[in-house]
């Protein structure tokens, strides 16, 4: 089939596309994405943001029975591509939502922060309790869907999510990270995202 006539039918991304942990692509490192991006990449990098999106939508969530996510990475539609897709608003009323190209974090804080809560993903079917130590600020450089490289500096829930979509073009699940000994208990200086 022509990538004309698959974009035609504008296949809609759902969870049956979703791969769930034990599926390798999730521990592979992934591979750059090659730029300016082929057509069959950025089509496949706006259905990954179409698919965030509709998540959080009630109405089409409950339709297509869809988990709602703020984040997705390549790898967890079974493409070892450095792409991932965000799409949530942080406590101060900033949107993040787009998809990015080869995102690298270039630089991060010694400070570490955590999700109170713990953490989740739309690969991991099960509920894993645990406090998920992340660096409290990074900055990221990526090539957005519209082909503008950018630096973003980010700190808090911002954060965390990306270095948790990060973390899957690197191979790593979030749980890779939780103190197995004591996962209840944030690391010594760790704070939580609410005071950040």
């Amino acid at each position: 089939m022509e990538f004309a006539q698959l974009e035609r039918m504008s296949l809609m991304i759902t969870m049956d596309d979703i791969v769930r942990e034990g599926h390798e692509t999730l521990r592979q490192r992934t591979e750059n994405v090659t730029l300016p991006p082929s057509d069959e990449d950025q089509y496949t990098l706006k259905e990954m943001l179409q698919f965030i999106k509709n998540s959080q939508d009630e109405e089409l969530a409950e339709q297509y029975d869809l988990r709602p996510g703020v984040g997705l990475a390549a790898p967890q539609i079974g493409l070892s591509k450095r792409m991932m897709a965000v799409h949530f608003t942080d406590a101060n009323g900033r949107e993040y939502s787009n998809g990015y190209y080869n995102p690298r974090i270039v630089s991060h804080s010694v400070e570490q922060a955590y999700l109170p809560g713990g953490e989740g993903c739309l690969s991991v079917d099960r509920d894993v309790p645990g406090i998920v130590p992340r660096h409290a600020r990074i900055t990221v450089k990526a090539t957005t869907l519209d082909g503008e490289d950018v630096k973003i500096r980010l700190k808090g829930y911002a954060a965390c999510v990306f270095q948790h979509e990060i973390d899957h073009l690197n191979g790593v699940m979030f749980y890779d990270h939780i103190n197995q000994d004591d996962p209840m208990t944030p690391p010594e200086g760790a704070v939580s995202v609410d005071e950040l």
